[in-house]
């Protein structure tokens, strides 16, 4: 055969294969193809992907929820009895069934099989199944560690022996598997809950936490996957909705953030591969869940401590630390550090100044632990530098006397110890920690420090918008044009912050003309300053905004961005939907109904009017219904139906909804008798206090009221409107001395506060003299002084309100 023969067969193959080739890149699913994609189950994935799989065998993934077996319980059901608290609980086997007599929700013992386990160490728990389709979980736990049964008691009801009908006792909401657990420990989870029966008929893909929890639906990479070929697909890569091999870390650590962290859901559907950021709200560093510094205090599931690391700043993602198929540490001890902190300058007694074994591991300096649901050690992942001194300054926690207990060895000791060894100043100063402890007590004067954190831009988004959040709480032109200055940040989590901690107009608030929080800030303004938003490209500032902007009423009707603005709510109802087996998702809707219906009344509409009105009185009376024991759904639904009824073009929804004024008194009286509850389970807590107090009032039981006040303002000395509240109650009891102590104490909160203003112009003339007093007023005071020594008195101030009312505003009145 001649060369130039087969140099033309040669190049007819190489066409032929160029063509192949230009055909298979060519051809392409359609546009829509992931969005169609379904899942296929791990058995799909482990031809090609065995060695993958066989890491996740065995891994807390794998064993995140199982079937109740042999292979799976772990703890001892050989006719095993366990007493917390005078309750008994046994377990036992009923041949292949694993059983269990427990306190039911009736308060008697009923035996009950054990469906699923959860979990596998260091605690297993195990979950019943009920007819209605509700899964819950047991407190009663196995300890795999110490081979023994123990009580996972709640954070806040510690040593307290939970009544059957409470939503904490293992029957209640608070032990729903449906609805608190299943998202993150199934895989395609759909809770298909039905708020007619009350009942759920919940479905998942695969019972654990399996392959396409993280990657997506496998479905179209399976279908390219057994496509003859060369290529994958040009327009859908490997035809997965999350690739996480080269992804950036911000995906990888939104892949891990919705089942590692605290947040709540604000819409459904999810899958990997999606903003995080349109689908849940991250919780900030609250009270109570974080400490003021962000250390961990309640469980909060990582991500949140790990944004505010210095690590994620620099870029660093899950999978550097941990095998994301087995979720073991890549490496021992502080090799697993030395990864990237040179070992020769990290590793060393210069640097850490410890020769044991404990005190010189990195994690416990830079990641102490902290123990929840009773023996479960969880480390804080915002790996940040010990600092005892804000121990000292603020309370809050710190590695150094976690291992120094001794008397000798407390916090002012171990700051001393950091200074001579590091040096006066820390690599994290100036600390957030002292601007939000200002700002979580209301600390006159601690708006500056919150807008200057808040414009630091350097600090973490998630302090950010803990900043901003707080910042809310001021009144004055600053700190709003601080707020809207936040709304063109670049993290959407702090452009919701900023959008929710907009102040609502209030002019029409307590007959005050101004409005305290926006000095002469229109509710136009307020429109345009958050219209903005409704195009925001996250849904979870989009969902902030219109929730802010309904709030306000007739923005609705009146707003030049109305389309998106309904887009916008219609997104905020879907989010509610998600969780409508919970009575706070129907209350919101009711908020909602409420602020529409005021806004249709005022614009005349009757009809839309009693529209709104029935549907607020239908969302609060599921609210009840969801959870009868929950304070404020009755005090809501009272205050609406006294509303309608007020208001004779409104008499027919009365007639509809079936109410009249007397079911106004009863459920006021039930909700009184909660926040009495509520006080003896929160001791030292004002809120209570105040919602009764409120209530109270409203019965016509106004010395009730007034104590209840009083004791309200004595427990959060800081809060503004406790003080008002308990000045305007006490102006209208003509209680003067009383009235103007808690005038003065908003004065110190609130200088030029308008509203102040107000109330001190009416109250003056009955405080110097220029009007006479009456004889009831006289009686009252009278009543004050020998009241002096009760408890729950006004606190003396230290800054006596002017004698006229024109030194309160500099001059004008």
């Amino acid at each position: 055969m001649n060369s130039p023969r087969l140099f033309y067969l040669a190049l007819a193959a190489a066409i032929a294969m160029g063509a192949a080739a230009l055909w298979d890149w060519q051809r392409a699913l359609p546009h829509d193809a992931l969005d169609k994609a379904r899942y296929v189950g791990r058995d799909a994935c482990v031809a090609c992907h065995a060695e993958q799989v066989k890491l996740w065998e065995g891994s807390h993934h794998d064993h995140a929820m199982e079937i109740a077996n042999e292979n799976t319980v772990r703890g001892d059901f050989d006719d095993a009895s366990f007493t917390h608290l005078d309750v008994t609980t046994r377990f036992f086997r009923d041949g292949d069934k694993y059983m269990v007599n427990a306190e039911g929700p009736d308060g008697e013992h009923h035996d009950y099989q054990i469906k699923y386990t959860f979990g596998y160490e260091p605690l297993q728990q195990y979950m019943v199944e009920f007819p209605d389709g509700r899964v819950q979980v047991l407190r009663e736990s196995w300890d795999t560690r110490q081979k023994k049964w123990f009580f996972v008691e709640p954070a806040d009801a510690e040593g307290v022996r939970l009544p059957h009908d409470d939503p904490l006792h293992w029957t209640g909401l608070g032990q729903n598997w449906n609805t608190m657990c299943a998202e993150c420990h199934s895989t395609e989870f759909r809770p298909n809950y039905d708020l007619a029966s009350n009942t759920y008929h919940s479905e998942y893909s695969e019972i654990d936490v399996s392959c396409e929890m993280c990657h997506g639906p496998g479905s179209v990479h399976v279908e390219l996957a057994e496509r003859k070929g060369i290529f994958w697909d040009r327009r859908h890569g490997y035809g997965l909705t999350n690739v996480l091999k080269t992804g950036s870390a911000d995906r990888q650590i939104e892949t891990c953030g919705p089942c590692h962290s605290r947040r709540s859901g604000i819409h459904e559907n999810y899958r990997a591969g999606d903003s995080y950021w349109d689908y849940y709200n991250l919780a900030l560093l609250r009270e109570g869940v974080y400490h003021a510094d962000g250390q961990i205090q309640d469980e909060v599931y990582v991500m949140g401590s790990f944004l505010q690391s210095r690590m994620y700043g620099e870029g660093v993602r899950c999978s550097d630390c941990h095998d994301p198929h087995s979720l073991k540490l890549k490496q021992p001890g502080n090799k697993l550090c030395g990864q990237c902190h040179i070992p020769a300058k990290y590793d060393t007694p210069n640097h850490h100044r410890h020769t044991d074994e404990a005190g010189s591991q990195c994690v416990n300096c830079h990641m102490p632990s902290r123990v929840y649901m009773g023996n479960d050690d969880r480390r804080d992942h915002s790996l940040r530098i010990p600092r005892p001194d804000l121990t000292v300054s603020l309370g809050t926690p710190n590695a150094c006397n976690d291992c120094h207990v001794k008397e000798s060895e407390d916090a002012a000791w171990a700051a001393d110890a950091v200074e001579r060894w590091y040096g006066p100043k820390r690599r994290d100063d100036p600390h957030w920690a002292p601007a939000i402890d200002a700002g979580r007590r209301l600390e006159p004067g601690g708006d500056a420090a919150l807008r200057e954190l808040a414009e630091r831009l350097k600090s973490p988004a998630i302090v950010r918008a803990t900043a901003l959040d707080l910042l809310g709480q001021y009144p004055g032109r600053e700190n709003f044009e601080a707020l809207r200055q936040a709304l063109r940040d670049s993290h959407p989590l702090v452009r919701a912050a900023a959008t929710r901690a907009i102040p609502l107009p209030r002019d029409e608030a307590l007959g005050v003309a101004a409005p305290p929080g926006l000095a002469s800030t229109s509710r136009g303004a307020f429109v345009t300053t958050l219209a903005q938003r409704l195009r925001d490209g996250a849904r979870l500032v989009r969902n902030a905004a219109a929730n802010r902007l309904v709030a306000a009423a007739g923005v609705l009707a009146r707003s030049a961005d109305r389309d998106q603005l309904e887009a916008a709510v219609a997104d905020y109802h879907a989010e509610q939907a998600m969780h409508f087996d919970r009575a706070g998702s129907h209350m919101n809707l009711a908020q909602i109904s409420i602020t529409l219906a005021e806004a249709a009344t005022a614009r005349g509409d009757v009809a839309a009017a009693k529209r709104h009105w029935e549907e607020a009185i239908d969302s609060l009376r599921n609210a009840v219904r969801l959870e009868p024991y929950l304070t404020g759904p009755r005090g809501v639904l009272a205050g609406v139906m006294e509303q309608t009824l007020a208001d004779p073009q409104l008499a027919s929804v009365a007639a509809t909804k079936h109410f009249g004024p007397g079911d106004v008194e009863t459920l006021r009286r039930e909700e009184a008798d909660n926040h009495l509850r509520d006080q003896a389970l929160l001791p030292g807590e004002p809120e209570p206090h105040y919602r009764r107090g409120m209530l109270l009032y409203l019965l016509q039981e106004g010395d009730m009221a007034r104590r209840e006040l009083l004791e309200a303002a004595r427990l959060g000395p800081n809060d503004y409107d406790l003080w008002l509240a308990l000045a305007l109650i006490c102006e209208k009891q003509e209680r003067w001395k009383e009235t103007l102590a808690a005038l003065e104490r908003m004065w110190q909160l609130r200088p030029n506060d308008p509203v102040t203003q107000a109330i001190f112009a009416r109250v003056r003339p009955h405080v110097v003299g220029d009007a006479p007093q009456s004889e009831q007023a006289d009686a009252n005071d009278d009543a004050s002084d020998a009241e002096a020594t009760e408890p729950g008195e006004v606190p003396a101030t230290s800054q006596p309100m002017p004698d006229d009312a024109s030194e309160i505003s500099g001059g004008t009145s």
